[in-house]
């Protein structure tokens, strides 16, 4: 008996990417065509876009925490959320949640420990490289990271939300974050962290200067370990 997943989506593109891998791959623990009961619930992004833009964190949770009661009534055991930025609301989710959480950093700095990875660039949106998500959970394993400049930051922002969570992927958006990770090696750095769930729907290990996190992947495989008690 595997445990039920639930998602809690904010964003389509990267949402989707963690479902398809948890149907993917599921066949890899349980069998062909197999996978773990999955339920997700996503409200309009565009709520979810008015609360950071205006620095409020209250109302993110309260968005993740109403996906969370819906979740818990169709039967999930446990939630995890494909989106980094918004885990800056967490820690005031977790104690009034139904569920407990797979917070998505704690699954990819443990996989930079895995791979010895020592210094890790961080890429996302503006909000979630200017918090303290990632650099916690970094430290807390002695690990090191960057926050690429004030102008990368607000570009890479601008891409995601501008492009990448509309499902459009420019080159010019692939050779920009290309040259994030590239001057990333000028600090030391020797992985990427992919912390927006649709930065591995453009940048990868094939086409990135360093070995990269892939952040959606990464939480969707701890979700299935989990779901079938491998974990």
């Amino acid at each position: 008996m595997t445990q039920h997943i639930g998602i809690v989506g904010c964003s389509a593109e990267g949402a989707a990417l963690c479902y398809r891998t948890i149907c993917a791959e599921g066949a890899q623990l349980l069998g062909p065509h197999a996978h773990p009961e999955v339920s997700m619930h996503t409200p309009s992004l565009a709520d979810y876009a008015l609360c950071l833009d205006r620095g409020d964190w209250s109302g993110v949770g309260e968005l993740m925490l109403a996906s969370a009661n819906k979740l818990a009534n169709a039967g999930a055991d446990f939630l995890i959320c494909p989106d980094n930025t918004i885990h800056q609301a967490l820690p005031d989710v977790e104690p009034r949640s139904p569920l407990p959480w797979i917070h998505i950093a704690e699954v990819v700095v443990a996989e930079a420990v895995d791979r010895r990875f020592r210094r890790l660039v961080l890429t996302g949106t503006r909000w979630l490289v200017d918090s303290d998500v990632y650099p916690e959970k970094i430290a807390a394993c002695g690990l090191e990271f960057v926050r690429p400049d004030r102008d990368d930051r607000d570009e890479m922002s601008r891409i995601i939300m501008d492009e990448l969570v509309r499902g459009i992927f420019k080159p010019e958006a692939i050779a920009y974050f290309q040259g994030v990770i590239e001057r990333s090696v000028e600090s030391g750095c020797d992985a990427a962290i992919l912390g927006c769930t649709e930065i591995p729907l453009i940048i990868d290990d094939t086409n990135s200067a360093l070995p990269t996190l892939d952040s959606t992947r990464l939480l969707a495989r701890a979700a299935l370990r989990r779901a079938v008690n491998d974990d």
